[in-house]
């Protein structure tokens, strides 16, 4: 069975809980699920990944959650490049902050992708301005996603 790795940067748990709530759909395509709230580089290097899904909000000015930061120092430090990392990524964030909207998402994205790795269609970005409850966007996008990329293997 394909295991998918959902790596969550939370500050208050919001993405934490969408990463809960989508990771039954998952399952039911197949993959063996594993929820990372303390993820490192390890989880998405490890022979056993076949599909990783970042589940991040933004704090303050576009920042990372605290949770994720030891996450993202590896991948810009000691990175030994992804190219065959193959993800998809859930922003939160807030549009009333204007220009760092969703800015830990698009950071992680554009690091990411300078390593190698490959995103799997568009990110989705949930803003909390428009949405109250985030799974509500997330949920509609992780199905449509999982059928654009035929991921289902059962």
């Amino acid at each position: 069975m394909p295991t998918l790795k959902i790596l969550v940067g939370t500050m208050y748990g919001g993405a934490l809980d969408v990463a809960e709530q989508v990771k039954p759909l998952f399952e039911d395509a197949g993959y063996e699920v594993q929820v990372l709230d303390q993820p490192s580089l390890a989880d998405v290097t490890a022979e056993d990944t076949d599909l990783a899904l970042f589940c991040v909000s933004t704090t303050g000015s576009g920042d990372f959650p605290g949770n994720f930061v030891p996450f993202v120092r590896e991948l810009q430090d000691q990175s030994p490049g992804l190219p065959s990392l193959r993800y998809g990524l859930i922003a939160m964030g807030d549009s009333s902050y204007g220009d760092t909207f969703c800015g830990a998402g698009r950071r992680l994205d554009e690091l990411l992708q300078g390593q190698g790795a490959t995103r799997l269609d568009e990110r989705l970005e949930i803003d909390a301005m428009e949405t109250f409850m985030a799974d509500d966007a997330a949920l509609p996008w992780v199905e449509a996603w999982i059928s654009a990329q035929d991921l289902k293997v059962a």
